[in-house]
């Protein structure tokens, strides 16, 4: 089978650099203002769905949650399992395949980490997954940004220099997805990748949600959890309960 461009993408080394500036503070205010919202009673079991690094997953470990990342990059994780102990464990796995059932009191899935694949059928397993996880009365988080603001503001070309590279962004629209070309030299040699990340709107996800047996039951604009504004907000973030 045909390795994605998530699949090459984010198991780069190049993947973190170009995003280096993603801050620890950062994940610490929303992960701080999400607990703060749902209220989990500590050693509550939490998983972060594509985790990354597990820079959210290392923080709500720290505040006395029980943790499991997961990730499909296994760069990431290798560098994730460096931070294991008791209560935080980090795995290899693709979020469209069932892990736990009726496990997490909350699963997360934070930072624009959905919306990869090619047809919404894919999308829709990864949220019947994701339900599937969680408790009767647990709860999904889903953080994705503002696509309407995205479109609106789309910057077609820009140059970012990190760490001594020169990397050429070039984003437009196709069918109906958010498409990034990423090109670059380093080392003599020349680099392409791309990202192809679904324009997903409000009511795109409710009708996923409602397919996945699930309903979202609150909205948020930003990491401040402001109430989301289609023109203004930054992020869309969604809290969701088994139906």
């Amino acid at each position: 089978m045909q390795r994605k461009w998530f699949q090459y993408w984010f198991n780069s080394p190049y993947y973190h650099i170009l995003y280096s500036q993603r801050n620890d503070e950062e994940a610490e205010f929303l992960i701080d203002n999400l607990t703060a919202y749902l209220k989990p009673a500590l050693h509550s079991r939490i998983l972060d769905i594509a985790c990354g690094r597990g820079r959210h997953a290392v923080y709500l470990n720290k505040k006395g949650f029980d943790v499991t990342g997961i990730d499909l990059s296994e760069q990431s994780i290798k560098y994730a399992r460096q931070f294991e102990q008791k209560h935080l464990h980090f795995f290899v796995h693709d979020m469209r395949k069932l892990g736990y059932i009726n496990y997490y009191d909350i699963a997360m899935n934070l930072f624009t980490s959905f919306g990869y694949f090619e047809t919404e059928k894919e999308h829709v397993n990864a949220l019947k997954s994701f339900r599937k996880s969680i408790k009767d009365d647990g709860t999904l988080v889903l953080d994705y940004f503002n696509t309407q603001k995205i479109l609106k503001n789309l910057t077609q070309r820009e140059t970012k220099t990190i760490e001594g590279i020169e990397f050429d962004i070039h984003k437009f629209v196709s069918e109906g997805k958010i498409i990034k070309h990423i090109n670059f030299e380093h080392k003599s040699k020349h680099f392409a990748f791309e990202e192809r990340v679904q324009a997903f709107t409000l009511e795109d996800f409710q009708r996923m949600c409602e397919k996945s047996g699930l309903s979202i039951t609150a909205t948020f604009g930003s990491y401040n959890l402001d109430p989301y504004d289609v023109i203004k907000s930054e992020r869309l973030i969604l809290i969701c309960k088994k139906v």
